[in-house]
């Protein structure tokens, strides 16, 4: 969540694209610190503590209709649908606007979408299961797997997953952005992406600083395929997706994209005007950012990912490994801290997506065992702010006055 999944923003190179926390293009997160919420004020009767949420009565209800309607109206989204879950304050559960604004198809709750940067979290996921099965090693280099990367002698597997490698973002390229936008359809290979990452010098040394790039995960899934001898959707797919029960989840090998599904509307387009993302190829973002998935399935990645624990109890990855991940480091974003592959934002832990023409939110505050997942069909900023982080902003005003995401803006990477 904190940078943006894959966003391709020409310009910013903060959060990435696919995937996001903020990527435009791709991406994920993108947080303009002190964002006003429209029309939001938090809650305060009765107060509530934190790391709890408020009880979900109709008349909080009613105020987070309200809420989420006003931001849609000020940032102009046109659809989004919201989940807040808890095991014994009630849960709230809505879809608002249209999915299509052609034929004015109504925004609902079962609609697949893609979720750009939250595919690092599985990318991430996929690579822990190999460290526990003794296949890599988080402090190995990555010169250990792939060949021709800038300072692969010396940035670690560790560094690359906590944004922390010094690597240029492939996404943040003038180059790869015009191709990207002239010709959305065509497909990229890793190779390609590694490419306009390679012929830009490094930023600083290994482990320096913070830094949302998206080239870090597209190593990350050479080094899954390389070690366990699967593709990375294969491997996700088997070990992941299936025992977690998250069937309407995919990895999907090309532009194809399950129906039904909102049309995604962007201005990060070679015209500069507003176009319908829906059939671009996501292959841009791969491990960044490529996949694709529900509100009801992110419900139940939220608390799994999180906390490393399939939904059947059994351990997704060991419970070291696990604390190793949610071991956040602190970025620049206050009150924000990435681990690997997962931040954790004023006690909510997961992350966010963001590709041309969709954005989403997938969030867990552990205390109270609560899951907010927001998804919708626009991945226009307002006010500088990437919607999905107004959504949450507004949406735990109320629900957790005690805990309200807020991330602030980086620029997201073009």
């Amino acid at each position: 969540m904190t940078h943006s999944s894959m966003r391709l923003r020409r310009g910013a190179v903060t959060a990435v694209a696919a995937g996001m926390l903020l990527v435009p293009l791709a991406g994920g997160a993108a947080f303009a610190q002190g964002t006003a919420v429209p029309g939001v004020s938090a809650a305060t009767d009765p107060p509530v503590a934190p790391g709890t949420v408020r009880e979900l009565t109709p008349a909080v209800a009613k105020q987070l209709d309200e809420a989420v309607q006003r931001v849609m109206t000020e940032a102009k989204v046109p659809g989004v649908s919201v989940g807040l879950w808890t095991p014994d304050k009630g849960q709230y559960v809505r879809a608002f606007g249209v999915a299509d604004k052609a034929t004015g198809q109504k925004m609902s709750t079962d609609l697949y979408t893609r979720i750009g940067s939250e595919t690092k979290t599985f990318t991430v996921t996929a690579l822990l299961q190999l460290v526990d099965q003794g296949k890599v090693g988080l402090d190995d280099p990555i010169g250990k797997y792939v060949t021709g990367v800038p300072n692969g002698d010396k940035i670690t597997l560790r560094q690359l997953a906590e944004m922390r490698s010094g690597l240029f973002n492939y996404s943040a390229d003038e180059g790869f952005y015009k191709a990207l936008t002239t010709n959305p359809d065509k497909p990229f290979t890793p190779q390609q992406l590694l490419d306009y990452a390679f012929k830009h010098p490094v930023l600083f040394a290994p482990g320096a600083q913070f830094s949302y790039c998206n080239t870090n995960l597209i190593l990350l899934g050479l080094v899954v395929e390389k070690q366990s001898g699967q593709t990375l959707a294969d491997f996700v797919q088997e070990h992941v997706l299936t025992p977690a029960g998250m069937h309407k989840t995919l990895f999907p090998k090309g532009a194809e994209f399950p129906e039904p599904h909102a049309q995604g509307y962007t201005m990060q387009t070679a015209s500069g005007k507003v176009e319908d993302s829906a059939d671009w190829n996501p292959s841009w973002g791969w491990a960044a950012g490529a996949m694709i998935s529900t509100l009801d399935d992110l419900r139940i990645w939220a608390p799994t990912v999180a906390t490393g624990v399939f939904p059947d109890g059994k351990p997704m990855v060991g419970a070291a490994t696990q604390k190793e991940r949610i071991d956040t480091i602190k970025t620049t974003i206050p009150g924000a801290g990435y681990g690997l592959g997962i931040f954790r934002v004023q006690g909510w832990t997961g992350h966010n997506g963001s590709l041309p023409g969709y954005e989403s939110l997938t969030i867990y505050l552990p205390e109270a065992k609560a899951t907010l997942v927001v998804v919708l069909n626009t991945d226009t900023d307002y006010k500088g702010a990437e919607p999905s982080t107004v959504f949450g902003e507004a949406i735990t005003k109320i629900a957790s006055p005690g805990n309200v995401f807020n991330l602030p803006a980086q620029a997201a990477a073009r």
